[in-house]
């Protein structure tokens, strides 16, 4: 028996392979095996990137020191991320304050939201996940995510709600195929309309495979500004890189009032999260303290992760090199989903894709099946090929990640390993279907 509660999210298997190392966008396995890493949103410089190594050899150096004492690296880590980062959005944002992970962050300014409005009330889009801490898992609607217990039996043992929480409907439209809606689509009167009296409104960018357009996002931010709540772009998966540019919120003319990081930050050397506030808000904050404290925010490894990272990303144009992948990336999956008929739907942006199977519906997976989801026996088909997907825990998705490093020839590789287990995933439709 394992000492180690199960966490794996891919191929439920009792006897898992042990990752031992890795470099570049590879794995290294405890059976001998090299295998690319195609799932790994907080790895976006992939493995040992020797700037990464750097900067975990400099925090070494470092005295240990909370967020309640001033220290020089969490102030340059600010300082690059505001700069380098937020240069093109230096006419509204105000400043940045440090955390733990994506999900205490949204948390933290979810709660910020409540102290400055007056108000209890939260809201964010169907199918979403923001998160498993205090409000960001109030506001994680993606019912396989309420952070309680899930059995093989079909019996479930959820979290209680801990707030009110609106949910707003989510675009259907995919790049490829048409996404099953929760909620019917609602106008930015009836989002107005249900945002009456709520502090904030959360929306991110990737969740549950929804990747939604700047249309979505501006309609949101209108109907928050005329419910008179806050709106806050979590960027954790989105923001620094994986969308192709800065920040996904900057594809729409409207401009957020708290932006939430976190994920690949720190380059994936340390756990890493941020909330940067616009200038409005912190004028609002003046005079005022801000009742939150961690002894872990701000430390030395984040920080010199944070710095290295930004500074790696401008240096070596890792956003036009993902920009120019999304439409190639693009055609080839649209290509594949035409090829197989278990593939519902495809959808995207920069780095970060989803393929949805055909199956039971999202609502009703419950995380622990005596049977082995049909996204699981796709993420084992690619593994025999060579490459490790992701499932995001859901029955009947499978995500795509590769590091912002990926070399055209690794990106040709994982394609061929995607279509090697959409085979074995339509092996699979086909069986359900009959």
């Amino acid at each position: 028996m394992s000492s180690l509660l199960a966490t794996t999210l891919t191929t439920n298997e009792a006897e898992p392979v042990f990752v031992t190392g890795g470099q570049g966008c590879w794995y290294h396995l405890s059976n001998g095996r090299k295998v690319l890493d195609g799932s790994n949103s907080a790895g976006a410089l992939g493995h040992c990137h020797p700037d990464m190594v750097a900067a975990t050899q400099r925090a070494a150096a470092h005295p240990t020191v909370s967020e309640g004492w001033a220290w020089k690296g969490r102030e340059q880590a600010a300082q690059d991320l505001l700069e380098m980062a937020f240069g093109a959005e230096q006419s509204w944002v105000g400043a940045v304050r440090f955390g733990l992970s994506g999900s205490e962050i949204n948390d933290m300014a979810l709660s910020l939201g409540q102290a400055l409005t007056g108000r209890a009330p939260i809201a964010t889009r169907e199918r979403a996940y923001h998160g498993l801490t205090g409000l960001s898992r109030a506001v994680t609607t993606q019912p396989q995510w309420h952070g309680g217990l899930s059995r093989a039996d079909g019996r479930l043992a959820p979290v209680p709600a801990g707030a009110d929480v609106r949910v707003l409907s989510a675009p259907i439209e995919s790049r490829h195929g048409t996404r099953v809606a929760d909620l019917p689509q609602m106008s930015e009167d009836q989002m107005a309309q249900a945002l009456d009296g709520v502090s904030s409104v959360v929306i991110d960018y990737t969740q549950g495979g929804i990747y939604h357009d700047a249309a979505y996002q501006d309609q949101v931010a209108r109907a928050a500004r005329r419910a008179g709540a806050l709106w806050i772009a979590d960027e954790v998966v989105t923001g620094a890189g994986r969308s192709g540019r800065w920040f996904a919120f900057q594809g729409g003319q409207s401009r957020p009032d708290m932006v939430t990081m976190g994920k690949a930050l720190a380059g994936g050397i340390g756990p890493i999260g941020a909330v940067v506030l616009s200038q409005d808000l912190c004028a609002e904050l003046k005079g005022a303290a801000w009742q939150n404290y961690s002894t872990f925010r701000g430390h030395p490894t984040a920080m010199e992760g944070v710095s290295a990272y930004l500074r790696t990303l401008v240096r070596d144009r890792l956003l036009d090199r993902v920009a120019a992948l999304e439409p190639r990336i693009a055609a080839r999956l649209i290509e594949l989903a035409q090829r197989h008929p278990c593939v519902a739907r495809v959808d995207g942006r920069g780095l970060h894709w989803t393929v949805e199977f055909h199956g039971n519906h999202w609502k009703h997976w419950t995380a622990a099946t005596a049977y082995t989801p049909i996204a699981s026996h796709a993420v084992k088909a690619a593994l025999e090929a060579g490459v490790v997907f992701g499932t995001s825990g859901e029955e009947t998705s499978l995500f795509i990640a590769p590091a912002l490093i990926i070399s055209d020839a690794e990106l040709d590789l994982l394609f061929q390993a995607l279509d090697h287990a959409l085979s074995a995933a339509d092996r699979i439709h086909a069986q359900q279907a009959g």
